[in-house]
């Protein structure tokens, strides 16, 4: 099975509870994720692929649980990380993966009803995110 690293970067003022969320400009919106590398330890992972796809940093990441419910044949694994402040409200980032893109940003509500655009999986990842957090 292909393991996953997904990190739960909330917004750190708190409330309401955001996390990064992203427009991919040929997959539709998005939470951050990715494959964790031979050896790699999911929370490391997870604070790499944040910082990757996002230009986030993290001070710390906890592991919270794992999935093999969100994609078949996929281990989800989810970390809560320390975002360290400032953060913007919206912003654009670069991600090298498969080519270049461009990802545009923004706070997703926890709280909130999941937008339009989410993938299957990504709308599972966040049902799973919301119940155990």
């Amino acid at each position: 099975m292909t393991q996953k690293a997904c990190p739960i970067a909330l917004h750190p003022d708190g409330l309401p509870r955001r996390i990064p969320a992203f427009e991919h400009p040929k997959a539709g919106l998005q939470i951050v994720k990715g494959t964790i590398k031979p050896g790699e330890a999911p929370e490391r992972a997870a604070a790499r692929e944040l910082f990757e796809e996002s230009g986030l940093e993290t001070r710390a990441a906890l592991n919270l649980g794992q999935s093999d419910a969100i994609v078949e044949e996929q281990v989800w694994h989810f970390a809560l990380c320390r975002i360290v402040p400032p953060v913007r409200d919206r912003w654009q980032h670069f991600c090298a993966d498969d080519g270049g893109h461009l990802f545009k940003f923004f706070w997703l509500g926890l709280d909130d009803p999941i937008p339009e655009g989410f993938a299957s999986p990504f709308q599972r990842a966040l049902h799973w995110i919301r119940e155990h957090i």
